[in-house]
C-alpha cells in the first residue's frame, strides 16, 4: 500500500452492494492521498456515519434503500455540511444527473467508469471543485425543466412502469379513474411518447422510474 501523505482525503464509501463497497475501498485505500474512513450499505446508514465520522468526501450510490443518495444528499445540505460528495450510480439518464446536482452533490459519476475517473472527481470535489465527466455533462444540458414531471405524474408513471392499469392506479392512489387518464395524457405529452410501452422505456432511460 502506499505511504500516506500527513493530510489523506478521509472517504466514506456507500453503496448497498458490499462487493463494491470492498473494490472501492481498495482501490481509495491504494492510494497515497486518500484512505477509506468508514462505510455504509443505505442512505440511513450514510447520514449515521457521516456524522460520526465527518468524511472529507462521501462516494455514494444514487439508488439505495432506506433513502437514495438523492435524499441524503439534500438531508445533508439542509444541515448546512461542507462535506464533498460524489455520486456514484448505474445510471446516466438526465433526471438521474439533474436531481443530483440541484440536491448539491459536486460530482457524478458512472460504474462502469474506470476506478481512476472516481479517484480523479474525488480528488477534484476534495479541492472545491465540480467533477462531471463530458459525456454525463452533454445528458445534464439536455434536460429541460418546463417539462419536468409533477409529483402526481411520478407517481402515475411508476406504477404504469410496473404494469399497472389505469383501474389498478387509481385504486393504489386512492383518486378517479378519470383523473389517472388524464395524468397519463399529460405524462405522455411531457415524455414526448404515444403509448404505455413508449412510456416505460423512457421512464428507465432517463431515470424516472426503476423497476
Amino acid at each position: 500500500m502506499t505511504e500516506k501523505t500527513s493530510r489523506a482525503i478521509r472517504v466514506l464509501v456507500v453503496d448497498d452492494h458490499p462487493y463494491i463497497r470492498i473494490g472501492l475501498a481498495a482501490s481509495i485505500n491504494a492510494q497515497g492521498d486518500m484512505n477509506v474512513v468508514g462505510e455504509a450499505g443505505n442512505g440511513q446508514e450514510a447520514i449515521q456515519a457521516f456524522q460520526d465520522l465527518n468524511p472529507d468526501v462521501i462516494l455514494m450510490d444514487i439508488g439505495m434503500p432506506r433513502k437514495s443518495g438523492v435524499e441524503v444528499v439534500q438531508e445533508l445540505r439542509a444541515m448546512k455540511v461542507r462535506t464533498k460528495i460524489v455520486m456514484l450510480t448505474m445510471y446516466e439518464g438526465d433526471e438521474d444527473v439533474y436531481q443530483a446536482l440541484k440536491a448539491g452533490a459536486e460530482g457524478y459519476v458512472l460504474k462502469g467508469m474506470s476506478h481512476q475517473t472516481i479517484l480523479d472527481a474525488i480528488r477534484t470535489v476534495n479541492r472545491g471543485e465540480r467533477f462531471v465527466p463530458p459525456s454525463v455533462a452533454e445528458v445534464y444540458a439536455r434536460h429541460n425543466p418546463a417539462l419536468e414531471l409533477r409529483p402526481r405524474e411520478r407517481e402515475v408513471l411508476a406504477l404504469m412502469v410496473a404494469g399497472k392499469s389505469n383501474k389498478e392506479i387509481a385504486s393504489k392512489l386512492n383518486i378517479a379513474e378519470g383523473t389517472v387518464k388524464c395524468h397519463v395524457s399529460a405524462i405522455f405529452l411531457r415524455l414526448g411518447v404515444t403509448d404505455r410501452a413508449q412510456a416505460a422505456m423512457v421512464a428507465r432511460q432517463r431515470g424516472l422510474a426503476r423497476v
